[in-house]
């Protein structure tokens, strides 16, 4: 039997992509991410570059599918300024959605062969922050 990958969600991908286009202007926001809760909705962000390290589109729209009260994400996608299409999150945003989504699909790919794959297989020997804490620590008593 031949398994297919699974389908990457077209309408996440073009509406990062819109977003990219659209509102990515300069050197200070190159990446577009668009995020899809598990009511549907769609939330997107631009990253804010700076060089002391400012937020990924990725992190952008986690805090603002927050804000929208969109607090399960089940799919997301970042996509790059001037055509340069889907991006693969970079490894603090893998680390980050995996501790807050851990069964978050993520689109990565080209453009014209996306695929879904779970967060967690970007981080193939990920750091589970828990498994590394004692249970008094971790209950706020040392």
């Amino acid at each position: 039997m031949t398994t297919q990958p699974p389908t990457a969600d077209e309408e996440l991908i073009r509406a990062a992509a819109h977003v990219a286009r659209t509102y990515c202007r300069g050197d200070d926001h190159t990446m577009a991410a668009a995020a899809r809760a598990a009511d549907g909705r769609i939330v997107t962000a631009v990253n804010a570059y700076h060089f002391t390290g400012g937020p990924c589109a990725e992190l952008v729209a986690v805090g603002a599918a927050a804000a929208q009260g969109a607090y399960e994400l089940v799919r997301m996608v970042a996509v790059g300024d001037r055509e340069r299409g889907v991006v693969p999150p970079c490894g603090r945003c893998r680390q980050f959605l995996f501790d807050y989504f851990p069964t978050l699909e993520v689109i990565v790919g080209t453009i014209d062969h996306p695929r879904t794959v779970p967060v967690a297989e970007l981080l193939p020997v990920a750091y589970v922050w828990a498994d590394h804490q004692d249970d008094e620590a971790a209950d706020g008593r040392e």
